[in-house]
């Protein structure tokens, strides 16, 4: 054999190699007949069966998938990569269920007690520890939302060993800096703040203001589009008189909720223009809400989970565009990152916007 026909083999080995490491694992069929990469994972399609019918309507984005998106937040952001003094474990691990009656006290988990209440019985019947409860949950609720990604989970979570400690959940009345701080001490970047704050899409109010239960954040609560990005720039008015929101600029649409935090956040040089470019750029918003939510679901735990990603369904498409909601345009915009000029969008036709309250609040 010359030189030359044993640098071919080596480079035909050398190939053969790469496409056995780059190719997919192999997969297994579960009794029930679904199919996953890890066998370990197969006792979960039952689990995210019974979330489908039993907690979230038959596989709807309601009220449930919402507040089980945003029980996932309020359970995982409880922890610090500095330490802190009475954190035993946190994270990630499903304490804001087991310990409930400590934490449903705590200032900003205000209206959780509505989420734990409908979860915790469906907890109950599914054998998974509350960890891997809650952000299952998530992330199969978050997978009925129409342009949605599709969340990784891991699974593998102990059961908690303590409650999570108190403020440590930022705030609607915090101020930017207060946020930043306290997602930097959870180790997440400025970026990263915007990207999880794409859950607001899917959101609505409860709690701010009682009498008007069920408010959402953007005029389409039921899809996981970048519409959030839009309607939080609009110009609005002064929340009149006193009272806990006094000098809170309020939507300019009606039946809609803006929170304090958004306001500013998409208006501070350090994170409007992230803010400006999720408008319209679906595939950005989900990618990055998908990677931030990775790093939030796995806070606190070990690397020895098992990654069952394969389990979640797959969301259905948004194929729309944004839109300025009726009667809007470019010119109710504030728009505080001059470094991109703001997308082209269109204005709905129809009379004055109105959006109504998410049922089931």
């Amino acid at each position: 054999m010359d030189f030359s026909q044993l640098l071919s083999l080596v480079a035909l080995a050398l190939v053969a190699s790469q496409v056995a490491e780059a190719a997919p694992p192999p997969k297994v069929t579960c009794a029930d007949g679904n199919v996953t990469a890890n066998a370990v994972c197969c006792q979960l399609f039952s689990a995210v069966a019974i979330l489908q019918e039993n907690l979230f309507d038959g596989a709807q984005c309601g009220e449930e998938a919402h507040s089980a998106l945003r029980l996932s937040f309020h359970d995982a952001i409880g922890f610090s990569i500095h330490g802190m003094q009475g954190l035993s474990g946190g994270g990630a691990d499903g304490s804001i269920l087991v310990f409930n009656a400590t934490e449903l006290k705590f200032h900003a988990n205000i209206g959780i007690d509505d989420i734990t209440s409908e979860q915790f019985p469906v907890f109950q019947t599914t054998n998974l520890s509350a960890g891997d409860f809650v952000h299952l949950a998530a992330a199969v609720g978050t997978a009925n939302c129409p342009g949605a990604p599709q969340l990784d989970f891991f699974f593998g979570r102990a059961p908690p060993v303590a409650p999570a400690p108190d403020l440590t959940v930022p705030e609607p009345t915090d101020s930017v800096d207060a946020i930043i701080e306290r997602f930097a001490d959870a180790g997440f970047s400025v970026d990263e703040i915007v990207a999880l704050l794409s859950s607001h899409t899917v959101a609505a109010a409860d709690e701010i203001d009682t009498t008007i239960p069920g408010t959402p954040f953007d005029t389409t609560p039921f899809t996981f589009d970048t519409q959030f990005f839009v309607e939080t720039l609009l110009k609005g008015s002064l929340f009149p008189g006193n009272g806990s929101q006094a000098g809170e600029v309020l939507s300019p649409i009606h039946g809609e909720m803006r929170l304090q935090s958004d306001f500013e956040l998409s208006r501070d040089p350090r994170t409007a223009c992230l803010w400006q470019a999720m408008i319209n750029d679906q595939t950005r918003m989900q990618t990055q809400f998908k990677a931030a939510m990775h790093k939030l679901e796995l806070l606190g735990q070990p690397d020895t989970l098992v990654d069952c990603s394969d389990v979640i369904p797959v969301p259905a498409p948004f194929k729309g565009q944004a839109v300025f909601p009726a009667t809007f345009s470019r010119r109710d915009i504030q728009q505080a990152c001059l470094l991109e000029p703001f997308p082209t969008l269109q204005t709905l036709p129809g009379p004055e916007t109105s959006v109504p309250p998410v049922p089931g609040s």
